[in-house]
């Protein structure tokens, strides 16, 4: 089977952006209620106990998701054999790496005191097997810009998955609630990309193709192990010297700006890098987009989290109840380092896009550096969850200014032309979330705070940017009349 052009107009680029923006807002939507209902179900040792298990598996999943399927994003002429290969080497290391956690699963719960964990590890990571099968595929989708299939398949998934999810919780399965409502996720991406996605594995296999990709993508691999070892740290820490409510707290409270973070970032990034990798060749357009992702993608989360910091005291006490207020310092403390990711990914992408992953990697590894030398300090200081957490907040800002260390070389696009960009969005967001934070303390029903309010931000920002005729406003705006015109024409062809 020949792969689908690789042709990029605007109009795909626009079309897919908005694709993948749908699918992840509806998805993040439905797991973001299914959440919810959960946390008043349950317990927050048991959403503790799931994060204990997710500090190995997801570092498990960067051998299985990261490296080659980036790299046949990346390639320009990956085939039928370049992907065949890479599906039969990733259900391989799936396979491997199950049964290498299956025989390891004693050693986590003596190491973290806790005997149940045993059958928890050994169920819950039979989804790095089921993730191999659908890796592929999402970089097929990935590659040809067909993220209308992923919006279809996601809701489907994220609907009966959560349900699953809710009526054992309902039941009292407690921990195990959470457990079976990933494994059904996971089998049902499976199942709705194999019948969706036309590409299949073919019986062919390439060990000189797969050597060439590895060649490539092995520094993504190590450097997404160093950034998902690094993440997790944080929750191996936080495990390991506190209560699992503890780290239920802190996993909530990074839950709710990842939400806003995920729909918007990564709806951007996943549409940039294919994008930018047509550009390889031409470093003026290629910087060119990589401002407008910086600028764009700053515009929109930077104002988010600011609003989100500034509520998340009525939010929880809303959407969770009391007895998750403690989750409310870490919601604060994740809207401060995610506030940063649009630097982080728009540089990250431009760098994978001209093929230097040994540049990516260095970063990894100086970044990583400073960040476990901050959390050493921070644990030796503070030795509290909140304290721990706060090392994320205080090496983001040092992160922006590596990430875009490497593209004033590639791009002629360095950190203090980046800072100038986004400074005014940066500005404008805090200030409206002071104004916001500071009418919190008023003796207002929390209802009622997490209606008016976010009005009031989102209208003062608007206003102040279309007054101050803020560049990246205005490219907005242009941009949603171009694909409302566009859609309009479209109908009127078809009803010729």
């Amino acid at each position: 089977m020949i792969m689908e052009s690789r042709e990029v107009t605007k109009s795909n680029v626009i079309s897919s952006l908005i694709w993948k923006f749908l699918e992840r807002g509806g998805t993040q939507g439905v797991q973001f209620i299914v959440s919810i209902i959960l946390a008043r179900l349950l317990a927050p040792a048991d959403f503790g106990v799931i994060a204990l298990v997710l500090v190995f598996l997801n570092i498990a999943d960067v051998f299985v998701q990261s490296g080659f399927n980036t790299a046949l994003v990346q390639k320009k002429d990956a085939d039928n054999l370049d992907f065949s290969s890479v599906f039969y080497v990733s259900i391989g290391v799936s396979v491997l790496l199950y049964v290498a956690i299956f025989f390891s699963a004693p050693f986590v719960a003596n190491f973290y005191n806790r005997p149940e964990l045993v059958s928890i590890v050994r169920v819950l990571s039979f989804t790095l097997i089921i993730g191999a099968v659908n890796s592929i595929q999402e970089a097929y989708i990935t590659r040809n810009l067909l993220f209308k299939k992923l919006f279809y398949r996601s809701i489907s998934v994220a609907i009966p998955a959560g349900a699953i999810g809710i009526f054992f919780a309902y039941r009292g399965m407690g921990v195990w609630a959470l457990v079976i409502q990933r494994l059904a996720t996971a089998f049902l991406l499976c199942l709705f990309m194999w019948f969706s996605v036309k590409w299949r594995p073919q019986l062919i296999f390439s060990i000189s193709r797969v050597k060439k990709l590895f060649s490539f993508g092995w520094k993504l691999l190590a450097s997404a192990l160093l950034n998902t070892g690094y993440n997790e740290l944080h929750s191996f820490v936080i495990g390991k010297m506190f209560a699992p409510a503890a780290l239920g707290f802190y996993s909530r409270g990074h839950q709710f700006p990842s939400i806003i973070v995920s729909n918007v970032n990564t709806s951007i990034q996943s549409v940039l890098l294919p994008t930018m990798s047509s550009y390889q060749d031409d470093r003026v357009r290629l910087k060119q987009m990589t401002r407008r992702a910086i600028v764009t993608s700053s515009y929109v989360i930077v104002p988010l989290m600011a609003c989100l910091a500034a509520l998340a005291k009525p939010l929880v006490l809303v959407l969770l109840g009391e007895k998750w207020l403690p989750c409310v310092p870490f919601i604060q403390i994740c809207c401060i380092t995610y506030s940063f990711w649009p630097i982080h990914t728009s540089n990250l992408s431009a760098i994978n896009a001209v093929g230097r992953s040994d540049v990516f990697l260095k970063l990894e590894l100086i970044k990583k550096s400073v960040g476990i030398s901050v959390l050493c300090l921070f644990i030796y200081l503070f030795r509290t969850p909140i304290g721990i957490a706060t090392t994320g907040a205080a090496t983001a800002l040092i992160g922006a200014f590596i990430n875009a260390h490497p593209n004033k070389r590639l791009l002629n696009y360095g950190y203090f032309e980046q800072m100038r960009d986004v400074v005014p969005s940066y500005i404008l967001s805090i200030t409206i979330g002071g104004i916001i934070y500071y009418l919190t303390n008023l003796s207002l029903n929390p209802w009622l705070q997490l209606i008016l309010y976010p009005l009031i931000g989102v209208g003062l920002y608007f206003s102040v940017s279309k007054i101050l005729h803020l560049e990246c406003f205005e490219y907005l705006i242009s941009l949603i009349k171009e694909f409302k015109d566009g859609h309009r024409n479209k109908q009127v062809n078809e009803g010729t």
